[in-house]
């Protein structure tokens, strides 16, 4: 053979090439999902990123391993294919300055007849894989704009939808936490982060049920579950700064402004925001009021605990808490920092957040409401003025410690000041039935102020920690809560009473006083949590708590002595109460977790005893008594994205001291409250069962849910109304009846490939049936609401986003005392948001929202009502980050407060001052800057 010069060149090259290739290998295993064995024999491919060319294959070992070695650097994708299972995809990238190895690791097999409920492969990139109870979105596979948020990106996942106010939708349940790398940003309104994080930030996007901390931490699931979406974002983007800054003025005094500022590191995160405004746009801050307690008497919490408030509901006073429900105009001015941050190889965090704000809200209100008797009805018509503020602030601070892979200790304290005023108007006119002629029967004319401060401060300090034996932990929680209000206004009312024969004034009653409230609390809780594995499947959770709760009220009230000085202590309306409480709280839960089965069954008992004593008169009174906590459920998995579920708890009610002993309040001349210190506990069942079933390909969901609850020896009102509609009401307990609750609802959805839409259809049942005694006759009262709706959504990319839907229902609602008086009637409503993307970087924008209430026997007028809200914006610059936009607000002016709702005996219909139409024009400016290398410390 003749060698020459070219030929042993060619063969150098060769050989060359041969030892580059050597140095790049990929490896992994196979394995079946469900019974988690070995697939020895399935087909692993190499192919060619860029023209699918086939680069090299082999098949997995016996033992379900693979190796290819020899491969040359760059871009490729992997295809691991075997009978009955469903190919798995994978793209991955080799080279010297990324890696010379790329392990799969173990790669799950899906079988083809679970495929259409697992898993869905779009192009070459994953779009989602199941993992566990999590499903994850790969945000690579979706298409995204610049300056598109995290609301663009997940209008695309199917089985998700947002609507018009960012509120999320998945799967047929509401989201109610979006985290951002699993931790909490801001907290109160999820909406901060799907509005506000660019996509382009985002690397994937996980959706699951959360579990609780004590469910997580012991790994035995205690069926607490709340939905959940966690925003992972891209290495490369948690270095750098964005925001946004939008300002808006309209026609009618209308105006609005935002701006919010994030610096992000590996490490830390830096947030802050301010909000301006009068559209109704409250901002954060005001959610979480109720966490304060906003009603009085004894209640228990969901450990068998119980705590305790003075306040009646309105210090015997009107009172604002804070929250924007729709009525009135309201002007909003928040603001808050966020900061957290991971040292320590990331065994230290801390967690700190502070919001201030100021609401202000003013308008009118007209009440109607009829009054069923065994004698006819009584009807009040009460117009109201008022004019409400807050301001609030608050500071809290979560610091958490992991001492090691078994122990961790978190701290976390929080203390918030709030000062609010209530100025409010009142015209009270009531009279008999029509079948009495509308005779007069008396009128109240009243002003209400008041003005109070408000200090809330509480501390935990939660202990975790895994012992020796697997699944066996014990956790011990501390905490404290102190609250001290202080408020003061004035109450000036005239109430006149008619003879309903002469048509004259029988009587007037003047009230002109000064009213002081002062009221502290302090709580001590403690509680151990001991978890015990009795077998594989079996386990024991064990708890024990003991808690304290001490406070006072000293409630005044001051006549004249002289016009404008209030000095003289009136007696009658005056209290000073303490109140001494030990509750003693233990339980035993037991979890059984085996295949598909999850059931857990227990109770919790809480011992209490409390005593009160009236500075006052020296009175004391005392109260010991037991409650019962039974609880039991039950989930079966059909798949990982099918399941049924049982619920069932059952609780004691005590009768609060308002039922027992109630605080004297002359706010409301025509409702005097009388106590009942024979009054007995209550007791609650409640069952809870549905089904869910969702199917990631088709975008098919279907949702079956229904509940029923009643009560025995429930305490019920015993109201007593005069000839003149004066009304004293008594609580007592409702024996030889069970009142009820009930409902239904059922969902399904799925896509329609051939239009590629997504329809649904929802249909709901509610009822419940009441008891009360009314002029010692036993009113028995029913109420049910038929309710259903049909959906479609479209979304395209760059064209346009389309979502609409409704539905009639239809209300039942009757009462004992009145067979010929009830509030029957039926309605429509409808809504869609339709978004059209323009050429020239136009954006066209609109919503609109269509409600009809029908007439009733009760109320002979109906409500028809259509709100249409649009805008159209222009984008500037390539990346979008300048933005101007004219929108028009209820264009039609049709936005009038309205509701009904009916309650025993008592039909109420609603009318009050809200946001009607505004034109708006303004301007909101992106700024970003991400990238660069990662800092960690």
């Amino acid at each position: 053979m003749k060698i020459t010069i070219s030929s042993i060149a060619l063969l150098l090259l060769f050989s060359l090439t041969t030892y580059a290739q050597s140095n790049y290998s990929i490896k992994g295993s196979a394995v079946d999902t469900a019974e988690k064995k070995v697939l020895p024999n399935a087909t692993i491919m190499v192919l060619n990123a860029k023209d699918s060319i086939l680069r090299k294959f082999t098949r997995v070992a016996d033992d379900g391993t693979f190796i290819i070695n020899d491969l040359g650097k760059g871009k490729f994708i992997m295809i691991m294919s075997h009978p009955g299972y469903a190919d798995y995809s994978e793209g991955f990238t080799i080279d010297e300055s990324v890696q010379l190895s790329h392990d799969f690791g173990k790669i799950n097999m899906i079988l083809k007849a679970r495929l259409l409920q697992d898993v869905i492969i779009k192009g070459t990139v994953t779009a989602i894989k199941i993992k566990g109870d999590t499903t994850e979105f790969n945000a690579k596979a979706y298409v995204i704009q610049p300056n598109d948020r995290v609301e663009d990106l997940i209008k695309q996942f199917p089985g998700i939808e947002v609507d018009k106010d960012g509120k999320i939708t998945a799967q047929g349940k509401t989201v109610e936490k979006v985290l951002v790398d699993g931790e909490e940003f801001f907290g109160d309104d999820p909406t901060l982060v799907t509005k506000n994080i660019r996509a382009d930030m985002v690397d994937k996007v996980q959706l699951y049920d959360k579990k609780s901390d004590q469910a997580t931490f012991t790994g035995i699931d205690d069926g607490i579950k709340t939905k959940t979406l966690n925003i992972k974002l891209k290495e490369d983007k948690k270095n750098g700064y964005f925001g946004k800054v939008d300002a808006g003025i309209g026609t009618g005094g209308y105006y609005q402004g935002q701006g919010m500022y994030n610096k992000f590191t590996a490490k830390q995160k830096f947030s802050a925001y301010t909000t301006d405004g009068n559209t109704g746009k409250t901002g954060l801050g005001f959610e979480d009021s109720q966490k304060y307690g906003d009603s009085g008497g004894l209640t228990f919490d969901d450990n068998g605990g119980a705590s305790f408030n003075f306040s009646d509901g309105d210090n015997g006073l009107d009172s604002f808490d804070g929250r924007y429900d729709g009525r009135g105009i309201p002007k909003a001015t928040t603001g808050g920092l966020h900061y957290d941050s991971k040292w320590n190889k990331d065994n230290e965090t801390i967690n700190a957040n502070y919001k201030i704000g100021q609401l202000d809200v003013i308008g009118m209100r007209n009440t109607m409401t009829q009054n069923n008797l065994p004698t006819g009805a009584i009807n009040n018509n009460t117009n109201q003025n008022f004019n409400n503020s807050m301001f609030r602030q608050k500071l809290d601070l979560t610091y958490l410690v992991k001492f090691d892979t078994t122990s961790t200790l978190k701290i976390a304290v929080d203390g918030t000041y709030r000062h609010s005023k209530a100025d409010n108007d009142f015209l009270t006119i009531g009279r008999k039935g029509p079948v009495d002629n509308d005779t007069l029967l008396n009128r109240n004319s009243r002003s209400v102020t008041n003005d109070g401060d408000s200090h809330v401060f509480n501390a935990s300090a939660f202990y975790t920690k895994k012992l020796k034996k697997k699944g066996r932990t014990l956790s011990i929680l501390f905490s404290e809560a102190i609250n001290n209000d202080n408020s003061k206004g004035y109450l000036k009312s005239e109430a006149d009473y008619y003879n309903t024969h002469t048509g004259g004034t029988d009587s007037t009653v003047f009230i002109n006083q000064l009213k002081s409230s002062v009221s502290t609390s302090t709580a001590f809780n403690s509680n151990i949590t001991y978890t015990e594995p009795l077998s594989k499947t079996l386990s024991l959770i064990f708890n024990y708590g003991l808690k304290f709760n001490n406070g006072s009220s000293d409630r005044r009230s001051y006549n004249q002595s002289s016009p404008g000085v209030y000095d003289v202590l009136d007696p009658t309306v005056s209290n000073f109460y303490k109140l001494d409480q030990v509750t003693n709280v233990a339980g035993a839960i037991i979890n059984y977790k085996g295949g598909k089965h999850i059931l857990n069954f227990g109770t919790k008992i809480a011992g209490v005893s409390f005593k009160q004593e009236d500075e006052y008169t020296g009175d004391v009174f005392e109260r010991h008594f037991i409650n019962w906590f039974p609880q039991a459920s039950y989930q079966y998995r059909f798949s990982q994205q099918a399941s049924f579920n049982f619920y069932y708890n059952g609780n004691t009610s005590q009768p609060s001291i308002n039922q027992i002993q109630p605080v004297k309040v002359n706010t409301d001349p025509f409702n005097v409250y009388l106590g009942n210190q024979d009054l007995k506990p209550s007791f609650r069942n409640n069952v809870n069962i549905y089904y869910n079933n969702y199917k990631v390909l088709t975008n098919q969901y279907m949702y079956i849910g229904g509940g029923y609850g009643f009560v025995s020896s429930q305490i019920v009102n015993n109201t007593t109304t005069d000839a003149a509609g004066k009304s004293t009401i008594q609580y007592i307990n409702l024996t030889g009846k069970t009142p009820i609750n009930f409902n239904l609802y059922t969902q399904f959805g799925r896509k329609i490939p051939l239009a590629d839409i997504n329809v649904g259809i929802n249909a709901n049942i509610n009822g419940n049936t009441n008891y009360s005694y009314i002029n010692s006759v036993l009113n028995h009262s029913n109420n049910e609401t038929y309710s259903g709706g049909l959906s479609i959504n479209k979304y395209v990319k760059d064209k346009f986003d389309f979502y609409g839907s409704a539905g009639p229902t239809y209300t039942l609602s009757s009462t004992s005392l009145q067979t010929g008086t009830n509030n029957n009637g039926g309605g429509f409503h409808a809504n869609a948001n339709l978004d059209i993307y323009l050429p020239l970087k136009f954006k066209f924008s609109s919503d609109a929202n269509y409600t009809y209430t029908a007439p009733t026997p009760t109320f002979n007028s109906d409500l028809k009502r259509t709100l249409l809200n649009a805008s159209i914006s222009k984008s500037f610059f390539k990346s979008n980050d300048l933005k101007f936009t004219l929108a028009g607000n209820d264009l039609l002016n049709q936005n009038i407060g309205f509701n009904r709702q009916a309650n025993a005996n008592v039909i109420t219909q609603n009318t009050y001052t809200t946001i009607q139409r505004y034109f708006m024009f303004s301007v909101t400016w992106d700024f970003n800057k991400m990238g660069g290398p990662t800092v960690n410390k």
